[in-house]
C-alpha cells in the first residue's frame, strides 16, 4: 500500500504571485535574450542573414563544431556507460575517488582545463618538444579542441546513469547471468533497455555542452579563422569586429540548437520520468 501525501494548499493569491514571479524571471532572463538574438540577426533582412551564415569561414566554424561534438559525445558515451556500470554494479577500492574524478570538470574552470592542455601539449609544455620532433600538433589544432571538449563534457553521461543504475540494483543482471548469459548479452538485453532513456538524456546534455563550449576551446584553439574556430569563437570574433548582423546570425544557429535541445530534453524528461514512475509502482 502506497502512502499518499496531500499537497500543500495555498491561497490563490499566493499561487498566482509565485507563478507570476516565475514567469517574469523566465521572460527576462530566457525569452527576451533569445528574441533579441533573432531580432538582431534578422535586422537587415533574410538576405544578409543567409550571407552571414553561408560565409566560408562561418561554414568552417559550423563544420568544426559538429565534428568536435561528433567525436566528444561518443567518447563520453563509452566512458559514461563503463564508469557508471563499474560504480553502480561493483564494489571496489577507490570507488569514491573515481566518483570525485568524474565530478572534477564541474569544479574546475573550463579556462583552467584548457590551460592544462597547453601546459601539457604546447611548444613549451611537458610533452611539447617530443610532439614537435614527431610533427604532431595538438594545441592550436583540432585535436586540442576535441580533447578540451571531451574533458569539460565527460561527467554528463556518467552522472546521469550512476544514480539510475544504483537505484535499479543488480538483481536483473544476476538473474541473467544465472541463466547462462555472458557479459555482453547481459548488457544489451538487460542493462541497456533499463537505462536507455537516461542514457539518451545524458547524451543530449553532453552534446549541448560540446557545441556551446567556449572557455576551454578558446584557450587551446588559437582562434585561427577557417581552421580552429568553432561557432562560439566565431561569434566572439565577429562581435569584436562590430559585425553585429553576422555575429548574431551565427549566434542564432546556436540558439536554435539550444531550443531543439530544450524541446528534446523536455520530451526525454517526460518519458524518462514516466518510465521511472511505472517501474516504481
Amino acid at each position: 500500500m502506497r502512502l499518499r501525501i496531500n499537497p500543500i494548499t495555498e491561497t490563490p493569491a499566493v499561487k498566482f504571485t509565485l507563478l507570476g514571479i516565475g514567469l517574469l524571471y523566465i521572460a527576462l532572463f530566457l525569452v527576451l535574450p533569445v528574441v533579441a538574438v533573432f531580432n538582431e540577426a534578422l535586422r537587415k533582412g533574410f538576405g544578409a542573414y543567409f550571407v552571414a551564415i553561408s560565409d566560408p569561414i562561418a561554414l568552417s566554424a559550423i563544420k568544426l563544431t559538429f565534428i568536435t561534438a561528433a567525436i566528444a559525445v561518443p567518447a563520453n558515451l563509452i566512458f559514461g556507460v563503463a564508469a557508471s556500470w563499474a560504480v553502480a554494479k561493483f564494489d571496489f577500492r577507490g570507488k569514491s575517488f573515481l566518483i570525485t574524478l568524474i565530478d572534477l570538470p564541474f569544479s574546475v574552470s573550463p579556462v583552467v582545463s584548457g590551460l592544462v592542455y597547453v601546459l601539457l601539449f604546447g611548444a613549451q609544455g611537458l610533452v611539447g618538444p617530443w610532439l614537435q620532433a614527431h610533427d604532431i600538433q595538438i594545441v592550436f589544432a583540432v585535436p586540442g579542441i576535441v580533447l578540451a571538449t571531451i574533458f569539460v563534457t565527460f561527467p554528463f553521461v556518467a552522472r546521469e546513469l550512476i544514480p539510475l543504475m544504483q537505484e535499479q540494483g543488480t538483481e536483473e543482471e544476476e538473474a541473467a547471468r544465472s541463466l547462462g548469459a555472458d557479459g555482453w548479452q547481459t548488457f544489451f538485453r538487460v542493462t541497456l533497455p533499463n537505462i536507455k532513456w537516461g542514457l539518451l538524456y545524458g547524451v543530449l546534455l553532453c552534446n549541448a555542452r560540446a557545441m556551446g563550449e567556449f572557455g576551454a576551446v578558446s584557450v587551446v584553439s588559437g582562434k585561427i579563422r577557417g581552421l580552429t574556430n568553432t561557432m562560439p569563437l566565431h561569434v566572439e570574433i565577429l562581435y569584436n569586429e562590430y559585425n553585429m548582423v553576422a555575429a548574431f546570425a551565427v549566434a542564432s544557429l546556436l540558439a536554435s540548437l539550444a531550443l531543439v535541445t530544450l524541446v528534446a530534453k523536455g520530451l526525454l524528461e517526460w518519458r524518462y520520468g514516466h518510465e521511472l514512475g511505472v517501474a516504481r509502482t
